[in-house]
């Protein structure tokens, strides 16, 4: 290859000659802001040629320059990229196996090479909220969130320190640039949900449910659709606290109409009524709904407002209907037997408990009503064999309730259930009055 490039240099070396032998002229060459200069034609060709190569030879210098210190650099950081990789997957391996310091060393190598690492930043973020140090935590994901405000893993983890640390304020806002970012993120609005739930903003509940219901897939809008109706419950409740009777009366109806096998609206309603001095309204309301629904829970709120009023007898009428209507309800029978036991109707009451099968019904209060009212017809021995289980006379006339869906048992209504937050759950805990099969 050498010997063919002399041999091309002799070539161009010879035709320069014979253009000089030919081109004997001078020209006169002037620099700017310089002197002329008299010089051969092909001097100035000669002259303009080495510029040229020259001026090639500093391009193509550059260049290559700049692409060996980009293979330089591009090897280097494919050779620390590896380094990153070995360090992350380490520090993965050392959490799975619950190797804590272990991990915080390879993610703290992995930052050494790449302080802006932001998986390395929220795993160690991940590893300080584990062990309850939400500043330590705070400030990893803080950092991930600077360099990348973008990061949705960086702002769930911020909003979850907040939340531990009861900044449900600053947990909202977070979870609001959550949202802007990403509209139909399902999961932004569960964490929502939860917030606006311990802080009982009912009313921005409502409004956050009806986005979920457009949000989740057809399966799962039932029980989505229960929450809603418990939500709408909870502002109707708070609309009473507030004295807002109109509000709350509307909120019941509403709910009246639209879930009616919704118990908790009819009694909220009933209680807006007597609030509002419709006592004789409110009675027929539970008596209607009662027929309708057959509650217990309806039955016994009838209950305790006829006797407060001071009508007994016709409560003891509706009873006997009802029990007519449906002869095989032992619960029924049991509640009119307690109603004549609170009504002091001993004779009564000791017939009606008494037409309960013990085969059936074995519920503790059946025998202590019974043991109670043998007391006070002073037959000891049929009393003492009644309490076979014992409770305190004071609370005989109280019932329990039970949550359909978690089982958990309550000595006081509610609407919702404070351990599985269900809504419309509650019945009246006769289990042991249930009909054996």
């Amino acid at each position: 290859m050498s010997k063919f490039l002399i041999f091309l240099l002799l070539i161009f070396l010879t035709i320069i000659g014979l253009f000089a032998m030919e081109n004997k002229d001078t020209v006169i060459l002037k620099v700017p802001f310089g002197a002329a200069y008299e010089m051969p034609k092909i001097g100035l060709m000669l002259l303009s040629l080495s510029f040229g190569a020259f001026f090639i030879f500093i391009v193509f210098f550059i260049r290559d320059t700049t692409n060996l210190i980009g293979k330089f650099q591009l090897q280097k950081r494919q050779k620390q990229e590896e380094k990153i990789k070995e360090y992350y997957a380490k520090a993965l391996n050392a959490i799975v196996r619950d190797k804590i310091t272990e991990a915080k060393e390879a993610l703290q190598e992995i930052l050494k090479e790449e302080p802006e690492h932001i998986d390395a930043l929220i795993r160690l973020g991940d590893i300080s909220m584990k062990e309850e140090d939400y500043k330590t935590a705070l400030k990893y994901y803080k950092k991930a969130y600077e360099l990348d405000p973008k990061n949705i893993i960086s702002l769930f983890s911020i909003e979850g320190i907040m939340e531990k640390m009861n900044e449900n304020e600053l947990a909202l806002r977070y979870i609001d640039q959550i949202i802007n970012l990403e509209p139909d993120n399902l999961l932004a609005y569960y964490k929502m949900r939860i917030i606006l739930e311990k802080l009982e903003k009912w009313e921005d509940l409502i409004t956050l449910q009806k986005k979920i219901l457009k949000l989740i897939p057809e399966y799962k809008k039932s029980d989505e659709e229960k929450r809603l109706v418990g939500y709408t419950y909870e502002y109707g409740r708070v609309s009473i606290e507030l004295g807002e009777l109109e509000q709350a009366e509307r909120v019941f109806s509403t709910l009246v109409k639209t879930s009616p096998d919704f118990i908790p609206a009819y009694l909220g309603l009933t209680e807006v009524m007597i609030s509002e001095g419709e006592v004789e309204e409110a009675i027929e309301l539970l008596q209607k709904s009662y027929k309708d629904l057959k509650s217990k829970l309806l039955l016994i709120r009838l209950e305790d407002l006829m006797i407060s009023i001071g009508d007994p007898k016709r409560l003891i009428q509706f009873y006997l209907k009802a029990i007519n209507e449906q002869p095989d309800d032992i619960e029924l029978k049991f509640l009119l037997g307690r109603l004549y036991y609170r009504l002091e109707m001993i004779d009564d009451a000791i017939e009606t408990l008494s037409s309960i099968d013990p085969a059936i019904c074995s519920t503790p209060k059946l025998h202590c009503i019974k043991g109670f009212l043998y007391l006070r017809r002073n037959q000891i021995t049929r009393a003492v064999s009644e309490f076979k289980e014992l409770c305190p006379e004071t609370k005989v006339s109280n019932l329990s309730y039970i949550c359909k869906e978690c089982k958990s048992t309550f000595d006081e209504w509610t609407g919702r259930c404070s351990v599985c937050s269900t809504w419309n759950s509650f019945e009246v805990n006769l289990r042991g009055c249930e009909v054996l099969k």
